[in-house]
């Protein structure tokens, strides 16, 4: 067992607050507002948060990355995933952002679900090392999540 792995059962402390997060985000889905609407602020709010407890380095990226999806694909709804900004169609995560300081990696992600749709091929990439946005980089990230939106 790694020094980092200090339970039995093999997560890391970041790991299992991760997913303590996602049990709260499944206990909260069941407590909001009544309406979709109420729901849909709630979540926004959520993900805005995450956003503004991020360090430096993650929040500008993550704020970058949520101006690009909310102009470019409006249709998808603003969530937390593990605590993690996300971003749906239908429920289900299209894309999101894990912070660098999440897990203690030396990159953030950007990672796309199963129902994004970037097919290409037979093989395509699902998540992207981010370290810092250029302009370029945020065009790509554009023409991505149009692509994954649908």
């Amino acid at each position: 067992m790694s020094p980092e792995r200090s339970t039995k059962s093999g997560f890391t402390a970041e790991e299992r607050a991760a997913m303590r997060q996602r049990a709260a985000e499944l206990k909260a889905q069941e407590r909001k507002g009544k309406s979709p609407a109420e729901k849909a602020a709630i979540d926004r709010q959520d993900l805005l948060d995450a956003i503004a407890g991020m360090g430096d380095a993650d929040r500008v990226i993550a704020a970058a990355i949520d101006d690009i999806v909310t102009s470019v694909a409006p249709q998808l709804a603003s969530k937390t995933w593990y605590g993690f900004p996300a971003y749906t169609r239908d429920g289900k995560v299209v894309l999101f952002f894990k912070p660098a300081a999440k897990f203690k990696d030396r990159y953030a992600t950007l990672g796309f679900e199963t129902n994004a749709q970037l097919d290409d091929g037979q093989m395509w990439p699902t998540s992207y090392a981010i370290l810092s946005l250029t302009k370029a980089d945020e065009k790509r990230i554009a023409e991505l999540v149009a692509r994954a939106a649908g």
